[in-house]
């Protein structure tokens, strides 16, 4: 059903009826609607919720109206790819069912993957915030990569140097110092991981091949 523009009043009834449901988990009835509202009559509701579904925001079943945006939840498996587009001269779109991209597509090594909740800004020059979810593969770090280490109980997450008395750990922040580690004979540095990507509310991020 094509959509037609609401006048002021039912963008407002609208919305009440988007926050209530996502709130409180149901429909809201008639009298909380023309309470809300300060209608004279119930039959203001009524008429609302017959214009909104004509203009195509709501759907009407045997059990009253829903929200027409209210869509199921996908099950967890992958974003479908639903056809090709140009990115060079204009050409017909072709619709097909081309799969899925999922975390495999992204990263070949999905079994040695695995996350860290960054706690500190340190990293924020490598845009690698304070709340992300670094993702890291059980692999060494390269000279100058950036990785998780852990010694004497603490773990880091910086870029790593190596030379002959043990690791300099930089951080991607002017603020903070760089980290030397120069362990004794009997002491060791475990590394953690090395850093291919992160996560956070703007999305999936992964880190470029060098």
């Amino acid at each position: 059903m094509s959509r037609k523009k609401l006048t002021a009043k039912q963008h407002a009834f609208l919305q009440f009826l988007i926050r209530y449901v996502r709130e409180e988990g149901v429909w809201p009835t008639y009298r909380e609607i023309t309470d809300h509202f300060g209608y004279r009559s119930p039959n203001s509701v009524t008429q609302n919720l017959k214009a909104l579904h004509k203009k195509g925001f709501l759907t009407r079943d045997e059990q009253g109206y829903h929200l027409a945006d209210k869509k199921p939840v996908r099950a967890v498996g992958g974003i479908p790819v639903k056809g090709v587009i140009s990115a060079g001269s204009l050409q017909e779109a072709v619709e097909a069912d081309l799969g899925t991209i999922t975390l495999d597509t992204l990263f070949s090594d999905l079994d040695r993957l695995f996350a860290i909740r960054v706690s500190g800004p340190s990293m924020k020059n490598a845009d690698i915030h304070d709340g992300d979810y670094v993702l890291l593969i059980d692999d060494d770090i390269p000279e100058g990569g950036i990785g998780a280490v852990l010694y004497n109980g603490e773990t880091s997450l910086k870029r790593v140097y190596h030379n002959e008395r043990g690791l300099r750990l930089e951080p991607a922040n002017e603020e903070y110092d760089d980290i030397h580690i120069t362990p004794d004979v009997f002491e060791e540095v475990t590394v953690l991981g090395r850093y291919v990507g992160h996560v956070n509310d703007q999305g999936i991020f992964k880190q470029n091949a060098a």
